[in-house]
Protein backbone atom coordinates (compact mmCIF):
# COMPACT_ATOMS: atom_id res chain seq x y z
CA UNK A 1 0.00 0.00 0.00
CA UNK A 2 2.85 2.37 0.79
CA UNK A 3 4.40 1.51 -2.57
CA UNK A 4 1.23 2.63 -4.37
CA UNK A 5 1.43 6.01 -2.58
CA UNK A 6 5.00 6.35 -3.76
CA UNK A 7 4.02 5.45 -7.31
CA UNK A 8 1.15 7.93 -7.27
CA UNK A 9 3.47 10.63 -5.94
CA UNK A 10 6.01 9.94 -8.67
CA UNK A 11 3.35 9.93 -11.40
CA UNK A 12 1.90 13.18 -10.05
CA UNK A 13 5.28 14.88 -10.00
CA UNK A 14 6.12 13.76 -13.53
CA UNK A 15 2.74 14.80 -14.91
CA UNK A 16 3.00 18.22 -13.26
CA UNK A 17 6.50 18.81 -14.61
CA UNK A 18 5.54 17.65 -18.10
CA UNK A 19 2.41 19.81 -18.20
CA UNK A 20 4.33 22.82 -16.82
CA UNK A 21 6.86 22.40 -19.61
CA UNK A 22 4.18 22.15 -22.28
CA UNK A 23 2.32 25.13 -20.82
CA UNK A 24 5.46 27.27 -20.70
CA UNK A 25 6.32 26.26 -24.25
CA UNK A 26 2.83 27.13 -25.48
CA UNK A 27 2.82 30.49 -23.65
CA UNK A 28 5.92 31.45 -25.60
CA UNK A 29 3.71 31.83 -28.68
CA UNK A 30 1.85 34.73 -27.06
CA UNK A 31 3.46 38.14 -27.37
CA UNK A 32 2.89 39.37 -23.85
CA UNK A 33 5.67 41.92 -24.28
CA UNK A 34 3.22 43.99 -26.34
CA UNK A 35 0.94 44.20 -23.28
CA UNK A 36 3.67 44.96 -20.74
CA UNK A 37 5.17 48.33 -19.97
CA UNK A 38 8.65 49.05 -21.23
CA UNK A 39 11.63 48.09 -19.04
CA UNK A 40 9.56 45.59 -17.03
CA UNK A 41 11.42 42.45 -18.12
CA UNK A 42 11.62 40.85 -14.67
CA UNK A 43 7.93 41.38 -14.05
CA UNK A 44 7.11 39.96 -17.46
CA UNK A 45 9.14 36.82 -16.77
CA UNK A 46 7.44 36.43 -13.41
CA UNK A 47 4.08 36.77 -15.15
CA UNK A 48 5.05 33.95 -17.53
CA UNK A 49 6.01 31.74 -14.58
CA UNK A 50 2.81 32.52 -12.66
CA UNK A 51 0.65 31.87 -15.73
CA UNK A 52 2.52 28.60 -16.32
CA UNK A 53 1.90 27.46 -12.75
CA UNK A 54 -1.76 28.51 -12.77
CA UNK A 55 -2.64 26.94 -16.12
CA UNK A 56 -0.33 23.96 -15.72
CA UNK A 57 -1.57 23.00 -12.27
CA UNK A 58 -5.18 23.18 -13.41
CA UNK A 59 -4.53 21.01 -16.45
CA UNK A 60 -2.37 18.49 -14.61
CA UNK A 61 -4.89 18.28 -11.74
CA UNK A 62 -7.59 17.51 -14.32
CA UNK A 63 -5.45 14.82 -15.96
CA UNK A 64 -4.55 13.22 -12.63
CA UNK A 65 -8.17 13.28 -11.44
CA UNK A 66 -9.27 11.70 -14.71
CA UNK A 67 -6.60 9.01 -14.29
CA UNK A 68 -7.73 8.26 -10.73
CA UNK A 69 -11.38 8.14 -11.77
CA UNK A 70 -10.57 5.70 -14.56
CA UNK A 71 -8.75 3.52 -12.02
CA UNK A 72 -11.79 3.52 -9.71
CA UNK A 73 -14.35 2.91 -12.46
CA UNK A 74 -14.05 -0.92 -12.52
CA UNK A 75 -15.16 -1.02 -8.87
CA UNK A 76 -18.45 0.53 -9.95
CA UNK A 77 -19.21 -2.40 -12.26
CA UNK A 78 -18.43 -5.20 -9.80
Amino acid sequence: MIESFGQQALISMLVHLFVFGVTFWSLQSIQLDKLLKKNRVAQGRLLYILLTVAIGSSVSRFLLDYYLWSQALPVFFE
